[in-house]
This record gives structure tokens, sequence and C-alpha cells, in this order.
């Protein structure tokens, strides 16, 4: 994340202000009979457990208007953590109020009030399979699309059934203003999933994509060229991404984010996407004529000629290279003078991506290309191992500071690479990093 500190204060104040909502519309007005403090603390855990929960259709980073600014990898850690406090809230919730009034236990048992029961212990039992299946997708065996269905069903049976609970026990909300304001509050969440997984492919059938292009490149990628049909296409940055849906509908589960590599000035849009799942691997097989229907463009981490006068420095690793081509392109389409340093970890020579072409585009820009291979070939007399701050000095400028800096890989190199480029001198609101997990 490079916000300036009072952008992204301004971003968390709003955050905060939004799962709090519920808590405010609980203690506004006239304040109902107090009962223990113990009470009255967990009633506040389950209102801002409902809150946060709520909030989590506006953080998940499928929403431009509040993710402004943001990348899409800090969203997502973001969306995660939070979603790991609003479990621990909604458990909070009943344990302290059972530890206030142990009489309340019976509220679970199914033999006293059947439907109560049912439902306390369906929202307690749903929200931890929304988050440990979030968690440990791949230990239970879900595939992306599943899991995204389950994930969004999960959610809005989740904070549906905390809304009619947070509803039926008027304690706190018997006023009908406070009931209307809690419904629209929420329902404005449940809406914001419906919206993103209905209305926007409703939207994307306006504009279809045709595959004209399928063609095999190194480290198990393809490349996938879209060509719209009957309309004008999609403006982007260098360094956006947009979803991708294949199939004659799109209304589907099989939707999944990928970075354009195309020049932004091209009206095909091209896509690199590397074999890493069920979906990305039938991608090879694809036959050309395959509808498609795109969602975009999303992402900052972008750059264009001109935005970093006196020089950029990109860091790649593996298939992270595919921003970094859309831009290198674009600046070859434009002429871009400023010079660029472009370092790409790779597992071998064998998994250089794209390898032919930055090269030439190497002849063609100002551009300083260092590969570096974690299993070099015999004769290889390039850099090796993996980057650190001595690989990256011995081909930087001793004076970096006005430069802006791109990292996009794995965790393990983006964690590596992060504290180097800040020590040597690049301010943080200059510093650009995605991070990624292929599996």
């Amino acid at each position: 994340m490079n916000l300036g500190w009072l952008r992204a204060s301004a971003w968390l104040l709003a955050y905060m202000v939004l799962a709090l909502l519920p808590v405010l519309v609980a203690i506004g007005g006239e304040a109902p009979a107090f009962r223990t403090r113990l009470q009255e603390v967990a009633a506040m855990l389950g209102f801002l457990g409902l809150g946060m929960l709520a909030a989590q259709s506006v953080i998940s980073g499928r929403q431009r208007w509040f993710a402004r600014g943001f990348a899409q990898d800090d969203l997502l850690r973001f969306h995660r953590r939070a979603g790991e406090f609003a479990w621990a809230l909604v458990l909070a919730h009943p344990l302290t109020m059972f530890a206030a009034d142990p009489a309340l236990l019976a509220y679970l048992d199914p033999r006293d009030q059947l439907l109560r029961a049912l439902s306390l212990w369906a929202v307690l039992a749903a929200t931890t399979l929304l988050l440990v299946t979030s968690l440990w997708r791949l230990r239970f065996g879900l595939d992306y699309e599943r899991w995204r269905l389950l994930h969004g069903v999960l959610a809005l049976f989740v904070v549906s059934l905390g809304l009619g609970h947070a509803l039926m026990v008027d304690h706190y909300t018997a006023p009908l203003w406070k009931k209307a304001t809690l419904l629209m509050l929420v329902g404005a969440s449940l809406w914001l999933i419906v919206e993103s997984r209905l209305v926007r492919p409703k939207r994307a059938r306006r504009r279809p994509w045709t595959v004209v292009g399928v063609t095999a490149e190194r480290d198990a990628a393809t490349t996938l060229r879209l060509r719209p049909d009957g309309h004008a296409g999609m403006a982007f940055v260098p360094g956006q991404f947009a979803w991708l849906t294949l199939g004659e509908t799109p209304w589907t589960l099989q939707q999944h984010p990928f970075s354009m590599t195309s020049a932004a000035g091209d009206t095909e849009l091209a896509f690199t996407i590397k074999a890493a799942g069920d979906f990305t691997c039938s991608l090879k097989h694809l036959e050309t004529g395959t509808r498609a229907w795109l969602e975009g463009p999303y992402g900052v981490f972008t750059w264009h000629p001109g935005f970093a006068p006196r020089g950029a420095i990109f860091v790649a690793g593996g298939v992270g290279i595919t921003p970094f081509l859309s831009m290198l392109r674009t600046a070859r389409q434009r002429g871009a003078h400023e010079p660029v340093w472009l370092f790409y970890a790779s597992s071998d020579w064998d998994s250089v991506i794209a390898r032919d072409e930055l090269e030439a585009l190497a002849r063609e820009l100002p551009l300083t290309l260092v590969h570096v291979l974690e299993s070099p070939p015999d004769d290889w007399d390039g850099e090796s191992g993996h980057l650190d701050a001595d690989l990256l000095a011995r081909h930087l400028p001793d004076d970096i500071e006005g430069l802006m800096a791109w990292v996009c890989g794995p965790p393990p190199m983006a964690d590596a690479v992060e504290p180097v480029l800040l020590d040597r001198g690049i301010p943080a609101r200059n510093l650009y990093v995605e991070r990624f997990d292929m599996v």
C-alpha cells in the first residue's frame, strides 16, 4: 500500500463508521432499561459483529467507489483479517451473554422453541464455516468456483440471520425507526452482494468479447487475445486487471481476475495466464471463437509513460511479469524516454515468460533488463539465486530516492524486496506492491 497517511486514515475512519453504524443505531434515541453491565457489553459485541460482517461486502475489492487507492492484495488481506475479527465478535456475543445470565443457555436447547435454537446454532455454524473455508480452502478440497458460490451463500445467510436476530430481540431495536434504519443499512450490504453476482453479469451481456487467439507460452502459461463484439472495448491503465468469464453466458461461477498484458491503446485485449488450477490448466485447449465476458478494469498497480519522469524500478517474480508486460508494451507504443530497470526472478531460463520480447524491448526502450534465475543453466553468466540488497545495488544507480518502484510476485519475494527498496531511500508513497499466491 502506498497511500499517504492522510488518505489511509480517512479510509480507515470511513470503514470504522460503516462497521459501527449498527451500534450507533442501537444506542441512539431513548436508552432502554439497563441490564447488567456484562449483558450490555454482550449486546454491543453483537451489534459490532453484525456491522463488521455487513461491511465485508464493501471491502471485498469489487466496490471501486470504496476501494479507491488500495492495492487488491491489501484489500483482500484487510478483508480476511476483518472477517476473522467479525467471527470472534459473533462468537463472543452469545458467550458473554451466557456468562452474564446462564439461564439464557436455554435458548440453545432445541426442545424449547426449536426454531430459535436452530437459528442460533445455524448462524454460529455458518459463520465458522465461512471463516474456515476462506482461510483453508485448499485443505477442504474446494475449487475456486465452488468456494465462491459457498462464500456468497454463507455471507447472505449469516448477515440476514444476524439482522433478523437484531430486529426480533428488540431490547435496543424496539422503536420502528431503529428497525427501519437497521434494515436499510444491512439491506444495502446484502444488495451489494446480489449486485456483484447477478446485476453486473446482466450489464456484461451488453458488451460481449470473442477469443481470437490462444498462444502457448513458457512456464505453462497461455496468452488469450480477446476482441470486442459490437462495442469499443475497454479503456484501462497499464497494470490493471479484469474479471474474466468464458462461455455463452456471464452468469456462471467461473470468474477469475487476470492482469491485461496488451498495450493500453490496443483494441484487442491480451491476458497471459499461468496454469495453476482446473480453470487455468484448461485454457490451452480453448478454441478461438469462444464467447468471453469482462468486468473491469480494476486495480491501482499502474504505471504509464510520464508517470515517473526520473525513472521506474520494476521487480517481477514468475507470472508477476504480466502487469509489467502491459506497461512496457505501452511504453514502446508511446515512445517512452524515461529509464526503467526490470528485475525478473524466474525458477529457470525455460520459465521466463515473453523472454524474446523482453530482450527486444530492452533494445527498443531505455530498459535495463536483469534476469535472476533460481536454477541457472551451466553456461549462465547472469544473476542467480534470489533477489536481495546486494543484487539490486549492482544494477541500480546509487541515488534512487526520486525513483518510483513496482513489485509484483509471490509473498516471499515481495516481502524480501520491499524493505530493501525502502532502506535504499524510496519513499513508501512511491512504492507499489502486489502479492499473489498462485495456489
